[in-house]
């Protein structure tokens, strides 16, 4: 998709919010991750981003004469979360979000987390959000919609009023969001789709990429891709792949090999709601090394 990230600079979506995506561009981050701000004299900010000097330098030059109230914050992977303790306490803003970092589910035994590193463990808020609270500042009000399933914690932002909804990594444009475990689950992400789809919004503003412009529509798709990829692993078994490495090199063919290490976390994850659902089997938990076949 084209996205013009603009680094070191804000720009304005719609009135009252800006975007500034954050100059860490990578294969899971696209052109960056993307902070708002909301409102125009006092505001709020969504997503602060990484630890990054040049990012921080960007938003405060954008915030400069202006009140910070509040800072919203998605979920606690370390391209979202970590700014927020240093702009609340440049700004004295209050820090909003669903809790902090933890796993889906515990580690199995001899289990061990591979996105450990790429999550702020350290995140506290100063409000814990309950699912649909309004939090309001000088002319807006932004509701909590929990979203579980890219990680346990995470949350969506819906800007009252607006039909303007800021979706993170649950879903976005550019790319399907990652659901790997032990962080997140399957089935919680595909409640949470299930959950957007009961709401009328406008628009979705994500963590990564331009705006989602038909959110119904684009979230049915994500629904079907998700069944389509769950019907490609269960072909893959009847053909007599067993392990999650032989999936991938089937399913994720056409996929940049950078990717493959997520791919088959993503699988993992498809396969524990499998064993849940007793549609598939192994031995003893679910697990990245496990051996699986259709029950």
């Amino acid at each position: 998709m084209v996205f013009e990230p603009a680094h070191g600079s804000a720009v304005e979506v719609e009135p009252g919010v800006q975007r500034i995506t954050a100059p860490n561009a990578g294969p899971l981050t696209f052109h960056g991750t993307n902070s708002y701000i909301i409102g125009r004299d006092s505001v709020a900010v969504i997503d602060p981003g990484p630890q990054d000097d040049n990012h921080f330098a960007t938003l405060m030059k954008a915030l400069e004469g202006r009140e910070v109230t509040h800072i919203f914050v998605s979920h606690t992977h370390s391209d979202h979360s970590p700014l927020a303790r240093p702009l609340a306490e440049k700004t004295g803003a209050i820090i909003v979000a669903e809790g902090p970092h933890r796993p889906a589910r515990s580690l199995h035994i001899g289990e061990t987390n591979p996105l450990e590193g790429s999550s702020d463990t350290d995140f506290r808020p100063d409000i814990v959000a309950s699912d649909g609270e309004v939090v309001s500042g000088e002319g807006w009000a932004m509701r909590v919609l929990h979203t579980p399933g890219h990680t346990a914690n995470h949350a969506a932002f819906a800007l009252e009023g607006t039909g303007a909804v800021f979706s993170a990594d649950h879903v976005m444009a550019w790319s399907t969001s990652i659901v790997a475990p032990p962080d997140g689950a399957m089935a919680d992400y595909m409640a949470s789709l299930d959950k957007m789809l009961q709401r009328e919004d406008r628009i979705y503003y994500p963590g990564h990429g331009g705006p989602v412009t038909e959110p119904a529509k684009f979230v049915r798709a994500l629904k079907s891709h998700r069944r389509m990829r769950e019907s490609a692993l269960l072909d893959r078994l009847s053909k007599g792949d067993r392990t999650i490495p032989d999936m991938v090199k089937s399913i994720y063919r056409d996929t940049d090999p950078r990717l493959h290490k997520a791919a088959g976390l993503s699988l993992l994850a498809h396969l524990e709601d499998l064993v849940n659902r007793q549609i598939v089997q192994t031995e003893g938990p679910p697990s990245i090394d496990g051996s699986y076949r259709l029950r």
